[in-house]
Order: structure tokens, then sequence, then C-alpha cells
């Protein structure tokens, strides 16, 4: 089986769109797919408006996914063809509270793919993609803390204006310079290239193996 986690430097540089359409294309890994979802720091890490994620029990809940109709990011994942979908929420700094439930769920599944940058905490992926827009003001830190963990990194927006500023970013530098770089942008979000590179990264024998 493979693991591949999606990551990103903040909000709304289409993450969400990437798992799905990685989901999309990729059809043959039959995906369980997860969206992690920290609370507590006055928005949503979703839509960045205020917080609705807070669990019943203020503290971690992981949730099917069953209605691929409703327009949410794990019902995308749904539509985009996962066999299973998990919303998995937790208060910041209690993600590890949920780690046993998604060991579980990776465990029973034939691939995974998981929307996050705090999960490879406690993941070791067999891919770790990051998406990047080079003009974010609010680069998170979990996404800066991991950035050298990428094996590839997806700029959000014009191939040569986002990729060119990436690489001149001395924040960036040389965690970026050195790594596989991808134009992704609206309305198909994936290059073939890209679906290349990740079809040939999950057919490697280590991973094909396990």
């Amino acid at each position: 089986m493979a693991i591949v986690v999606v990551g990103g430097n903040t909000r709304n540089i289409g993450k969400t769109s990437v798992v799905a359409a990685l989901i999309r294309r990729l059809p043959e890994f039959r995906w369980t797919a997860f969206k992690i979802t920290q609370y507590g720091h006055g928005f949503c890490t979703a839509d960045g408006r205020p917080c609705a994620c807070q669990t019943a029990d203020a503290c971690v809940a992981v949730n099917p996914e069953r209605d691929p109709a409703t327009g949410t990011d794990t019902s995308r994942f749904l539509q985009a063809g996962a066999e299973r979908v998990f919303w998995v929420r937790t208060r910041i700094g209690r993600l590890a509270d949920a780690m046993p439930r998604i060991h579980a769920e990776i465990a029973a599944a034939p691939n995974a793919i998981l929307e996050s940058n705090s999960v490879l905490d406690f993941l070791q992926p067999d891919l770790c993609l990051t998406v990047l827009d080079p003009a974010a003001s609010d680069f998170k830190d979990s996404a800066r803390r991991f950035l050298s963990r990428a094996d590839a990194i997806l700029c959000s927006g014009s191939s040569h204006t986002a990729t060119a500023a990436a690489v001149r970013d001395p924040a960036l530098d040389p965690a970026v310079r050195s790594k596989p770089r991808f134009a992704v942008a609206p309305p198909h979000w994936l290059p073939d290239s890209l679906v290349d590179f990740v079809r040939v990264r999950l057919a490697a024998p280590a991973i094909r193996s396990s």
C-alpha cells in the first residue's frame, strides 16, 4: 500500500482540489481519503470563516463521509471516487489523540491520501506533496517546518510566475530549489506530468511490496 500526504502553506490555495484530482486521475489506487482539520485558533482551516469545526466532545472526532452531494471537502473526495472518506477534527495540539483511529483506517485501506501538514509529525508517507502560493503572507508554521520533507512542490498559480517566485523566495530556498516543481491551477489542477510523477513514485518496488 501507499500513503500520500498533501499539505500547503496557507488556506484556499487548492489542497482539497489537488487531493480530489489525484483521486479522480488515479482510480486504480482505490483511495481512502482523510481531511484533517485542527480548530482553536479563531477561524476555520477549511474556509477561513469563524470556526464551526469544534467537536461535540471538544477534543477529537473521526467521522466517515457518506454523502457525495453536500459540497463539503470530504464529499468532494467521495464524488471524485474515493472508496472511503473521513473528516478528522481535533483541537490544536491534539492530533495525536486521533492517530490510533487514523492508523487503523489506513491499515484497512488499499492506499491512503491525507490532506494535512501536521500529520507528518506522526506518519512517514511514501509521497509528500506541498502546495505553495509564493505570494501568500500567512505561511503556516507547520508547512514551513515540513517543507524539506516534500517530494515535490506544487506551485499554485501561473506556471512561470508562481514557479519562479517560489524559487526566488529566500524563505523557501534551499528547501525548494532542488525539488521537482509543478504548476497547479483550476480547472484541472493536475498536469499530466504530475500525474505521471505520482504514478511512477507509487509504483516503486518498496511500496508495491509493502
